[in-house]
């Protein structure tokens, strides 16, 4: 979990949350959240679980397990789904 507290703050810019904003949503106090974020403590597994949520993130990723990042595509029809997968595919490949 040594990029926990960097992967929580990176998100939480990414998606312009306050660390009070934040807190609120996870249901944990605002010193929790820059707690994590300074790496000096971790979340419970029910906040792991939540922050994952929050973030549309899996767990694993949060706790540097994997580098896949889950991308919520529901407000895209079929069709624009598999262009985002096309796309993917192809910064894959360049690699």
């Amino acid at each position: 979990m040594v990029d926990f507290g960097k992967k929580i703050k990176q998100l939480r810019k990414e998606y312009n949350f306050t660390q009070k904003q934040l807190a609120s949503l996870a249901g944990v106090a605002v010193s929790a959240i820059s707690a994590y974020e300074a790496g000096n403590r971790y979340p419970s597994y029910d906040v792991l679980i939540s922050l994952s949520r929050i973030f549309h993130v899996s767990t694993d990723y949060l706790l540097g397990l994997e580098k896949m990042e889950v991308v919520d595509v529901s407000g895209l029809d079929e069709h624009e789904v598999e262009v985002v997968r096309q796309m993917v595919n192809l910064l894959i490949k360049r690699k």
